[in-house]
């Protein structure tokens, strides 16, 4: 097992990216390895860190302004190869035809929920981990 996991968290709320850290803690799940946030409040932040690599999972809000999650999630599913695998966070349920429409691989509704958004994010996590092995 890699010795940490790296998430990028993606909003220009910075309540939003301390929901999501509280939520997931520093372990969303006890077969997995400790995870490491890089917070993000820009699109050209988030570009900026995916271009070095080495992120094993994003966390991008689906309400962020000016660049929603869900643009920045289909942008980058069409710009960057093998890219990590996207949580997508919804203001709405209603708005899950949208996580489909940008290539999100899981989606949750806000506010983040202490039980629900940890498993989703373990799940991505142990798959795009499982493919690195």
């Amino acid at each position: 097992m890699q010795p940490t996991a790296t998430v990028l968290v993606y909003s220009d709320n910075a309540n939003t990216r301390e929901q999501v850290r509280t939520a997931a803690g520093r372990r969303p799940a006890a077969d997995l390895p400790p995870v490491e946030y890089v917070e993000c409040a820009t699109m050209h932040a988030v570009l900026k860190v995916l271009d070095k690599g080495g992120v094993d999972a994003c966390v991008f809000d689906g309400e962020a302004t000016p660049i929603g999650g869900m643009g920045l999630c289909r942008q980058i599913k069409d710009e960057i190869f093998n890219s990590p695998p996207v949580l997508l966070l919804m203001g709405r349920p209603q708005d899950a035809w949208l996580a489909t429409w940008s290539r999100a691989e899981a989606a949750v509704t806000l506010p983040v929920e202490p039980v629900g958004f940890p498993e989703a994010l373990a799940a991505l996590l142990r798959t795009r981990l499982a493919v690195e092995a």
